[in-house]
């Protein structure tokens, strides 16, 4: 068996140093550009690992919004779905959106490269993807963080996510680390999508405060944009020298100046979507994870294998692992804060604790 293990080797080493001396490097395109690939990880294949996934065939592309794709946030998240999918067997791609103007063109190129499915990446791009559902009624859609009334389309199916039960988690975790018991929250835009986050976090936070017997005080803004990052580091800022210790942003990309202010205060930062520790280790203490990837891997595997998925609402929570605290968080979140989070995830789990998704359930949420 040895030799054999040393003949193989020799014989590999061989044909690798030929295609090397015969062959000319392929060009690769960079990830940010339109249309590109961006890189994809080499899937585990050491024995005792995960059993792999199930192989699929087709064609699966997906349109960002204005975050691009290598926003630190869902719009990557939702790529790392389909790269996923493609070590599965899949053919992947994206183009990236850097206006709303983008959205129609960037959905008609992906149409006509006659993919099986072709993704919408957040709720900002309902209306470009359902114009393209109605003109293409032979492709199928999705968009994430949006749905249609059941049966409305027939060929675009919606992908929501509990964003609420995460941002629940960290707001009480915010709770218990702030010392000047002020917080705060920066949201990216209003909307329905976006009021899960709000109204979640809120809750948490007065969940823990009830449960401590203080007040704290929550400041919010809302900065209009998801992709501002300076304007997210400002707004930060003006937070922390008003006296907020802990901020919690859901604004995508304006995010990313967020957490630069609280680098450059020394304060706490939640992060969101992606866990974004590593752009802050010090300071960000955890992250409400929206696993996006969980969606775009999950519901277009059940594509590729035949399940119809065209007008209907397919909802992502705890319960499947798409949501929740960000791994990193035992860093900098002491272990009995993180041992309490836990409890309350499993009530949530367990249906004994439901989070507020808009302002009337949070006004009547029950503490």
């Amino acid at each position: 068996m040895k030799k054999f293990r040393v003949l193989a080797l020799l014989m590999a080493l061989v044909m690798v140093f030929a295609v090397a001396c015969n062959s000319k490097p392929a060009e690769e395109k960079a990830p940010e550009e339109e249309g590109a690939k961006a890189p994809v990880e080499e899937a585990a294949t050491e024995e005792g690992g995960e059993t792999p996934a199930e192989a699929v065939e087709g064609k699966v592309a997906m349109v960002t919004d204005t975050g691009g794709v290598n926003d630190e946030s869902f719009n990557q998240s939702a790529w790392q779905g389909l790269q996923a999918l493609e070590k599965r067997g899949a053919e992947v791609s994206y183009i990236e959106s850097h206006k709303d103007a983008d959205y129609a063109p960037n959905i008609e190129a992906k149409v006509n490269e006659e993919n099986d499915l072709i993704w919408g990446i957040g709720y900002l791009m309902k209306g470009a993807i359902e114009d393209a559902a109605l003109d293409n009624p032979e492709q199928t859609f999705a968009l994430v963080d949006d749905f249609w009334e059941d049966g409305k389309l027939p060929n675009a199916a919606g992908v929501m996510f509990h964003s609420e039960q995460s941002s629940f988690l960290v707001g009480y975790i915010a709770s218990y680390m702030t010392e000047t018991n002020k917080v705060g929250f920066i949201l990216g835009m209003e909307g329905p999508v976006m009021d899960t986050f709000k109204y979640g976090y809120f809750a948490g936070v007065n969940y823990g405060a009830k449960e401590q017997g203080k007040d704290i005080e929550i400041m919010s803004v809302t900065v209009e944009s998801f992709n501002d990052a300076a304007l997210g580091k400002a707004t930060a800022t003006k937070m922390y020298s008003d006296g907020a210790d802990v901020i919690f942003h859901a604004a995508g990309n304006v995010g990313v100046g967020v957490i630069e202010a609280a680098v450059e205060a020394d304060k706490w930062v939640i992060g969101v979507d992606l866990d974004q520790n590593h752009l802050g280790p010090d300071n960000v203490i955890t992250s409400a994870m929206k696993n996006v990837h969980v969606g775009t891997e999950d519901l277009s595997a059940r594509f590729l294998n035949g399940e119809e998925i065209g007008g209907k609402t397919f909802y992502y929570g705890l319960e499947e692992d798409a949501v929740g605290i960000a791994p990193t968080s035992d860093k900098l979140v002491p272990a009995d804060i993180l041992e309490k989070t836990h409890e309350l995830e499993q009530k949530i789990k367990d249906g004994d604790l439901v989070i507020p998704i808009n302002e009337e359930e949070y006004n009547n949420f029950s503490y």
